[in-house]
């Protein structure tokens, strides 16, 4: 007799010949794994090695179609608003490490011509150095992990890392450290992921998703020397809150609420029509929200719309703070965000990788987000402005950071495993980190070889920072600098 079940049809034990005491003949549930297990994953990642050995890892191969550092500051400001660019010019032009900041596409149009594994996971798509962070979780305590996801996609594990540990070396550079050190702190942060990634692999599986605990991460990096300035990082993330920002950045009106003061050119009121347009686009926002955080929103009320420039790569996209206040007038703003589509997406597609059409850029973003973190803000959520995608978060959310280039020399390398570690658990929540523990292994080959791409990535990234310096300063390129 044949029992069907969910669409799939199940043998009863009689039939199939079960012993008694044996476990039930049950079906493969779509969605879970398969039992009993085939194969090994770990196994699998050993094998990989064939293919792509680690020390490949090590080449840069740069082509002569390579798009110059001006041309693709310039094509990546398509579409951006035009006023703004040179604002993102000059901030680009600041340091070589800014320059890296702002230059994701072309990074990730270098990547695709270097050795994958073909694994892929949930990427942040813009690992650098200065993309980690803290910010509050829903209880008041700080959680640091990555925090910029404008460019996630699912895509080669390899590429974030080596973004990172490529990002180190320049912030390193940038720090005054000496070689040797800049060298080590990339070397340490594909170290730190490589035995990060292999811990997970031996844990239970709900254990490994909720690692790693904040408390325990110095500990398990080995990152001492950081304690100290990771302290004082925490004492101003938790002053860094919506209210603080309200107080600098709003006056009363003579309803008794309050709205945003122009602070040109960071900070500036929006006409009446475009302030109407994004507290519109709130309704949207609201239904791509769980249920129970409705009520939340509901004892808040809008009170004004600004435009707000934010980072670096993002310099130029249609960005606003919201001013919500509570029934005693205590304030929660929330960043709108616009939401483009992936640099990574054409590099990936030219490099073999499928890239499924995006239903909504600001979706895409908010999904990854939850993917990678432990710990995602309450009140992530997208929604359209004016036939635009956007995503929404909460701003000043006891958001703080270390700056990795204004790290004493011999914090860099302590840094450099802590993010390392973070990018490993960031991975594992979407790529099975058996299968990357086995082929990164137990010895340092995957180490030396990045920590090598990342040194020669940092020189060519030196030069095309030279050339954008060199295009502002003869004119061919706009910039406004120290904004």
């Amino acid at each position: 007799m044949t029992e069907v079940g969910a669409g799939v049809g199940v043998v009863s034990g009689a039939e199939s010949g079960a012993t008694e005491g044996a476990g039930p003949r049950l079906p493969l549930v779509r969605g879970f794994a398969e039992w009993p297990a085939s194969g090994s994953p770990k196994e699998e990642g050993k094998a990989l090695r064939r293919g792509v050995p680690r020390s490949a890892h090590a080449a840069l191969d740069l082509d002569a179609s390579r798009p110059d550092a001006v041309t693709a500051v310039e094509e990546s400001s398509r579409d951006r608003i035009p006023a703004l660019a040179p604002i993102r010019v000059g901030r680009m032009a600041a340091t070589p490490f800014a320059f890296l900041r702002g230059s994701a596409g072309l990074m990730a149009y270098d990547l695709a011509r270097t050795p994958m594994t073909r694994v892929t996971a949930q990427i942040c798509g813009d690992a650098h150095a200065a993309n980690f962070g803290l910010y509050g979780d829903a209880r008041g305590g700080l959680v640091i992990d990555l925090n910029d996801f404008d460019e996630t996609v699912d895509g080669p594990w390899e590429w974030d890392l080596k973004r990172l540990a490529a990002s180190l070396v320049l912030a390193g550079r940038e720090a005054g450290a000496d070689e040797d050190t800049c060298r080590q702190a990339a070397h340490g942060a594909v170290g730190a992921y490589r035995r990060t990634m292999r811990l997970l692999a031996t844990l239970p599986v709900l254990d490994a998703w909720n690692a790693i605990a904040d408390e325990e991460l110095v500990s398990h990096t080995d990152a001492h020397d950081l304690l100290g300035t990771l302290e004082r990082v925490s004492e101003k993330a938790r002053a860094n809150t919506s209210g603080r920002f309200a107080a600098k950045s709003t006056e009363p009106t003579p309803e008794g609420g309050r709205r945003f003061v122009d602070a040109a050119p960071v900070l500036r009121r929006v006409p009446d029509a475009e302030a109407a347009a994004v507290a519109a686009s709130l309704e949207q926002y609201v239904t791509t929200l769980p249920e129970d955080r409705l009520p939340l929103l509901a004892r808040h009320a809008v009170h004004d719309v600004a435009f707000r420039i934010v980072g670096t790569g993002s310099v130029g996209m249609r960005s606003y703070v919201v001013l919500l206040l509570d029934h005693r007038g205590e304030p929660l703003v929330l960043q709108v965000k616009e939401a483009r589509g992936s640099v990574l997406v054409p590099h990936l597609a030219s490099a073999g990788f499928e890239t499924p059409p995006v239903e909504h850029e600001g979706r895409r973003v908010v999904l990854g987000q939850k993917r990678m973190q432990v710990v995602s803000d309450i009140l992530l959520g997208w929604t359209t402005v004016e036939g635009r995608p956007f995503q929404v978060r909460q701003f000043r959310n006891r958001k703080g950071s270390v700056d990795p280039a204004a790290l004493a020399a011999d914090q860099v390398d302590d840094y450099g495993r802590m993010t390392g570690a973070l990018l490993a658990r960031a991975h594992s929540h979407s790529a099975d980190p058996r299968l990357i523990a086995g082929y990164c292994g137990k010895n340092e080959e995957l180490d030396e070889a990045m920590a090598s791409f990342a040194v020669a990535y940092a020189d060519r990234t030196e030069a095309d920072h030279a050339e954008l310096v060199t295009a502002v300063r003869s004119g061919r390129i706009a910039a406004e600098v120290g904004v």
